[in-house]
């Protein structure tokens, strides 16, 4: 028996939008949209590309695995799948009630049992027309809160990221390669006659998928009264103004950067925020952080028997927030960096030993005590982002005059 091939399914007149007959002679001297282009592209039969041909390369899995690592997560994981025959086809699939799933992949003498079919990575693909950051981070944000199922491995997922996707025939040729692995789709396309091609032909193909930045720019279009440009950011013809902006925020990381662990401190009144903890509480990473929004920040590190500079205390206290830790936290941190210093067991230094820990924490709690107005905020667990949008928070109410109830003082 000849192998099956990949055949797409042929949308009935009903079902399927008005598109022009493929097969009718063209009028002379008509140009041809960009978006009927898309169109044309979708509807054209195109040969049977075969399966595997676009999944990701042993570099793009490299790529994908050091991602998921960066955000806490590792979402390829190693999962058994089943390898694509030339079985593999699209076809219609009833559930049981009658209903025709089309687009459905439909694999011959496939095992239904479901302990199996739980082991198998269910694909996502995220598709860009630029670096893919946005839709990257969306689709991490929102695995997040399906965590409990991912760590078991109960409903394993594997991500695709396709990114600088600026050409329409390359856009039809993933979709396609979704449509035979089953896979949801995710896209971020600027250009509108490319986002419509992709919900058409995800509607033709059957294929789930959700576009994450149209509804949003739709929306802030109608809000502001003006239409978007439909050019990718950093595109080639695009322009880039160094703005205002642009410049505040290189002032502030060159500040940020001479005001490290508490040099200069006659500078700390031109500072918008100013850290003050013990070591190892994340300061420096925290101020870069800050300063790459535009802030200038200064951070003075807290020593046990060595006395704050002056001016500190002269500046005004909302500029000044607190930063502390859990000791065992602290004292495995220290650890760690007194071993990347080349210390070892036998080098006294207690700058890691635990008493010393909690003696310089108890030290720094004194010293928040004694300026209630520095708010202290417990960075134990905290992503620097999370840290940096607390201090945010309670910069921007205290700017606006938010009155808001304190429930404690740490945050």
């Amino acid at each position: 028996m000849a192998p099956s091939s990949f055949s797409l399914p042929t949308p009935t007149p009903t079902s399927a939008p008005a598109i022009s007959n493929p097969h009718s002679k063209p009028r002379k001297h008509l140009a041809m949209s960009s978006n009927d282009q898309n169109m044309q592209a979708i509807t054209q039969p195109d040969p049977d590309l075969p399966v595997g041909k676009l999944k990701g390369s042993s570099q793009l899995n490299r790529w994908s695995r050091a991602r998921a690592i960066r955000s806490g997560r590792r979402l390829d994981r190693p999962v058994p799948t089943k390898p694509a025959t030339d079985t593999n086809r699209i076809h219609p699939v009833e559930d049981g009630k009658g209903r025709n799933l089309q687009g459905e992949v439909g694999r011959e003498g496939e095992d239904d049992d479901d302990e199996e079919e739980a082991k198998i990575a269910k694909p996502i693909y995220m598709v860009s027309d630029g670096t893919g950051w946005t839709a990257e981070h969306s689709v991490i944000a929102a695995l997040g809160q399906f965590e409990y199922c991912l760590v078991d491995r109960g409903c394993p997922v594997q991500t695709h990221l396709f990114s600088g996707i600026d050409d329409v025939e390359r856009l039809m040729e993933i979709i396609k390669q979704a449509a035979r692995e089953g896979a949801m789709l995710f896209y971020t396309l600027a250009d509108p006659s490319m986002a419509a091609s992709a919900k058409q032909a995800c509607k033709l193909w059957g294929v789930p998928s959700t576009d994450i930045l149209g509804p949003i720019i739709e929306s802030i279009s109608h809000h502001i009264g003006v239409s978007p440009s439909g050019i990718p950011r950093g595109a080639p013809g695009r322009k880039v103004y160094l703005t205002e902006e642009y410049f505040k925020r290189i002032e502030a990381i060159e500040f940020t950067i001479r005001q490290d662990d508490g040099a200069l401190p006659r500078n700390l009144h031109k500072a918008d925020f100013v850290l003050v903890g013990v070591s190892r509480t994340g300061k420096t990473p925290l101020s870069i952080y800050l300063a790459q929004m535009g802030y200038k920040v200064a951070n003075v590190p807290i020593v046990l028997g060595v006395e704050l500079p002056r001016s500190l205390f002269e500046i005004a206290p909302e500029k000044v927030f607190g930063l502390t830790i859990n000791p065992v936290i602290l004292q495995a941190i220290r650890r760690a960096r007194a071993k990347s210093l080349g210390f070892n067991d036998n080098t006294r230094s207690n700058y890691s030993e635990m008493d010393h820990v909690r003696e310089e924490l108890e030290f720094a709690g004194r010293i928040f005590a004694e300026n209630p107005a520095w708010p202290v905020i417990e960075v134990t667990g905290k992503a620097i982002e999370e840290t940096a949008a607390v201090i945010l928070r309670l910069y921007n109410d205290r700017k606006q005059q938010c009155s808001m109830p304190m429930i404690s003082k740490r945050y």
